[in-house]
């Protein structure tokens, strides 16, 4: 089926993160209090999500295009939503509060991009958010357990909270850093791994991309498809023959 071929193309949900090295030992403990203004504005992003998902399910169903603007929202609250459980409990990576703003900010520590995918199927867009999809939101209940919701539309939600095989790692990261301070690398790459396929499939599932998320693990903060290609290859230099020289003037 058209958008399920399974390849090892960076895929075009691009979800970026950076440690913060110098992450407290204790401010996890409140972080819960001091999100919520956030909470509460994203409960109402995410109403606003749902409406404009059905707008634009109707518009790709007939036109087979996702409305720009639409689209740019959509992306937005995709991306309000990363900072604030990169900051929150679906990571602890970093103790910079989040902003409230839909556009990226380039100095904080954690990226979402998707590319505006010009056309995308009039079929798929009937069958991806629920069927398509129903093998990841299996696989997701284990990783994110109760943070990812279960129903019909939960994953189309990306709500990542402190539930499954993340909400336990995010724990003994906490431990480890009330005790050393330090946050163990492994564990974050891990981490970022299981959110970012988690916001895949949100996307996925969100109508933004046809592109099938694959079943893997793309660990590390920095994602596959962030990574600048290498420079051109340059062809090797000729060498310099020698200066041709001006014919002999005749004797006159």
């Amino acid at each position: 089926m058209p958008g399920m071929t399974e390849s090892r193309d960076p895929y075009p949900v691009h979800v970026d993160a950076s440690l913060d090295p110098s992450t407290s030992r204790g401010l996890w403990l409140i972080k819960w209090l001091l999100l919520i203004p956030h909470y509460v504005v994203l409960a109402f992003l995410w109403v606003a999500f749902l409406a404009v998902s059905l707008v634009a399910f109707f518009a790709i169903l007939v036109t087979g295009r996702y409305p720009r603007p639409l689209f740019g929202f959509n992306v937005g609250v995709l991306r309000w939503t990363w900072r604030v459980h990169y900051y929150g409990y679906a990571a602890l990576g970093t103790d910079r509060y989040p902003p409230f703003a839909l556009a990226d900010v380039p100095d904080y520590p954690a990226h979402l991009d998707i590319p505006y995918p010009g056309r995308l199927s009039r079929g798929l867009v009937l069958v991806k958010w629920w069927l398509l999809a129903l093998p990841h939101y299996l696989v997701l209940s284990i990783l994110v357990g109760g943070g990812l919701w279960a129903s019909s539309h939960g994953a189309a939600h990306g709500e990542l909270g402190p539930g499954g095989l993340v909400g336990l790692l995010v724990l003994i990261a906490a431990i480890a850093l009330l005790f050393t301070a330090r946050y163990p690398k492994s564990l974050f790459a891990l981490v970022v791994g299981i959110d970012r396929w988690s916001l895949r499939v949100a996307a996925y599932a969100g109508l933004m991309t046809d592109a099938y998320p694959p079943f893997r693990l793309d660990q590390g903060g920095t994602d596959p498809g962030s990574v600048p290609a290498g420079p051109a290859p340059t062809a090797p230099p000729v060498p310099a023959g020698p200066a041709p020289t001006a014919p002999p003037v005749p004797a006159g």
